[in-house]
């Protein structure tokens, strides 16, 4: 028996690039360059107040309140409508841009981070959610993967902007421009126009949470895939500087530069093929890549050997996500696609903190160990591989 059933919403005509879905997707690339253009910046910041020993807690305590909040996203984006979440989201960065250069001590910024991961819980779980609804059906997986694309140009530009600022003006100057940004981003949701049929009033009940409420049953499918595959990426994030400048480079960054710019390039036809041949078979070819890229970059120890990595391991991701998103909403119930996709979030941000913190644990800037992780994470998205195959007759396409 198959779990879940594909539906969309009845739109007029078969365009996806409508009004709708291009401000949605501007919106997520200002969202996403808004709290994306404080990353590079807030170590040093952070040294600066004189909590040095705390820079592990700048990601940590973000995606900590991320993951906490999805649940309550998932509800309130099928309850109280997807316009309202992506709103809160966008507010949540504006307000935290302001209060960064008021809270000048060390618990006050840790604070300030723990609020500011709730932005991130919310508004990708609503705009995901929004697109599903504004796109016709057959073209989801291609619309998923423009839609990732504005978000991950948003990850891009965000830095580099950031730096920018910092370099020519002030700290202060560029926390009120991450303000800036989601200002902008919160005016082009603002303006659009919801798409739950039959909303409801904010109550606070709906923020009781059962253990039922948290996790969808049907989109688990999705969601362990999803996993199993992020778990590389929290390496990928932890280990890639340090191995980029044992491999001989001096630009840490060069890593995520090839691997950003391969990932956009292939997510729109990845996307498309999913829609015409399957989200499964896409996803498989996109996760055995996975697995290549990261036997790859922990056997071929050269700075050309690890950028022809970060080029496989972007195409990866970039052919394996779309696909997700889109299987996702694929395996939603009807009226329950915001918690489908919410339970799809939990399992990446705990897929990427469970490969930080064991990559680190085990790392111990020990440079010869490093290999071992990227074979670690390879034989995990190598299970999800063979989950797949186990489940096949299970599970929809």
């Amino acid at each position: 028996m198959k779990i879940g059933i594909q539906h969309g919403t009845k739109l007029e005509g078969e365009r996806m690039f409508t009004p709708k879905f291009v401000m949605v997707c501007m919106g997520s690339l200002l969202f996403s360059a808004s709290f994306n253009m404080l990353i590079p910046e807030l170590p040093a910041y952070l040294s600066s107040l004189g909590g040095a020993e705390y820079i592990g807690l700048i990601i940590a305590l973000f995606t900590l309140t991320a993951g906490v909040s999805r649940p309550f996203s998932g509800i309130l984006t099928d309850t109280i409508g997807r316009k309202p979440v992506m709103l809160f989201g966008a507010f949540v960065c504006l307000i935290c841009g302001f209060f960064y250069p008021i809270l000048t001590s060390v618990s006050g910024f840790l604070l300030l981070r723990l609020a500011h991961g709730f932005s991130t819980g919310f508004t990708p779980t609503a705009a995901s959610t929004f697109v599903s609804d504004v796109v016709p059906h057959k073209r989801l997986g291609e619309a998923m993967g423009i839609h990732g694309i504005a978000f991950s140009t948003g990850m891009a530009i965000g830095p580099a902007l950031g730096s920018f600022i910092k370099l020519h003006f002030s700290y202060d100057v560029l926390f009120y421009s991450s303000s800036a940004m989601a200002l902008l981003a919160l005016l082009l949701i603002f303006n659009l126009k919801e798409t739950l049929p039959q909303r409801k009033e904010f109550n606070w009940s709906l923020l009781k949470v059962s253990r039922k409420d948290i996790i969808a049953p049907e989109a688990m499918p999705a969601a362990i895939v999803n996993f199993l595959a992020y778990i590389g990426f929290g390496v990928v994030l932890t280990l890639i500087p340090d191995w980029t400048e044992a491999v001989g480079f001096t630009n840490k960054g060069m890593f995520f530069i090839v691997f950003t710019i391969s990932s956009l390039l292939v997510r729109v036809v990845a996307g498309k093929l999913s829609d015409r041949h399957g989200r499964i078979k896409v996803i498989m070819v996109g996760v055995i890549l996975l697995i290549f890229a990261q036997f790859w970059m922990g056997y071929i120890n050269t700075p050309t050997g690890l950028m022809v990595g970060a080029g496989i391991y972007g195409l990866a991701m970039g052919v394996a996500t779309p696909a997700i998103y889109a299987w996702t909403i694929d395996l939603s119930l009807p009226g329950q696609k915001g918690k489908a996709m919410a339970t799809m979030y939990i399992a990446m941000e705990a897929g990427i903190g469970l490969g930080a913190l064991l990559s680190g644990w085990y790392y111990q800037e020990s440079i010869s160990r490093i290999p071992h992780t990227f074979y670690a994470s390879a034989i995990l998205a190598l299970i999800g591989v063979v989950y797949i195959l186990f489940r096949k007759g299970k599970i929809a396409n």
